[in-house]
């Protein structure tokens, strides 16, 4: 679906651009990554929209066919990049699962700013990006995905999530076509 509108109170959620994770391999620059979601904070918090930072610090509990991440995280690892220039108003949420609503309080503080709808930038398009909106969609809030402004280290993971899921989560467009849709509304 193509990117329609934005409700008068939309929140932006920027998922995992921490310290521990732009530095993997990705099959985007992730230069560009940050640079597109530094544009949609800045269009954010000029016009005084809510502005979610998310982080990872660990995983969900349970067995999984593949090894995962056992030992503590270097000292650092979830800081936010200097980039997303994190300001006090801010709201940080740190997950320990993949989506960013699973086992946090994000739901009700965005319900209790009367936030309706969320833009969700970040990585990875296939874990943390994807889960983050699909737990948006479930919890009642309409989605928008700005597809330049995320990236994943694996081809057919980012491929499949924009082809496939996203247009059945809402809507889809480039983070210069959000923050121009952004400048188009009344203050």
């Amino acid at each position: 679906m193509a990117l329609t509108t934005l409700d008068p109170n939309t929140a932006l959620i920027v998922v995992d651009l921490q310290k521990g994770i732009v530095g993997s391999p990705f099959i985007h620059h992730i230069d560009k990554v940050v640079e597109r979601s530094r544009a949609l904070l800045n269009a954010f918090r000029e016009r005084g929209l809510p502005v979610v930072l998310v982080n990872v610090a660990g995983g969900a509990p349970g067995r999984t066919e593949r090894p995962r991440h056992s030992e503590p995280f270097p000292a650092g690892w979830t800081d936010f990049i200097p980039e997303l220039d994190q300001q006090p108003r801010d709201i940080v949420v740190t997950k320990r699962t993949w989506g960013a609503f699973a086992s946090t309080d994000l739901e009700d503080r965005l319900k209790a700013l009367g936030v309706t709808h969320v833009v969700v930038t970040g990585v990875a398009t296939g874990t943390g990006v994807e889960a983050t909106a699909r737990q948006a969609y479930e919890q009642g809030f309409n989605v928008t995905l700005a597809l330049d402004a995320m990236t994943d280290g694996r081809p057919e993971a980012h491929d499949y999530s924009i082809e496939n899921v996203f247009p059945r989560l809402g809507e889809t467009g480039t983070a210069q076509e959000i923050v121009d849709l952004l400048g188009t509304r009344s203050a």
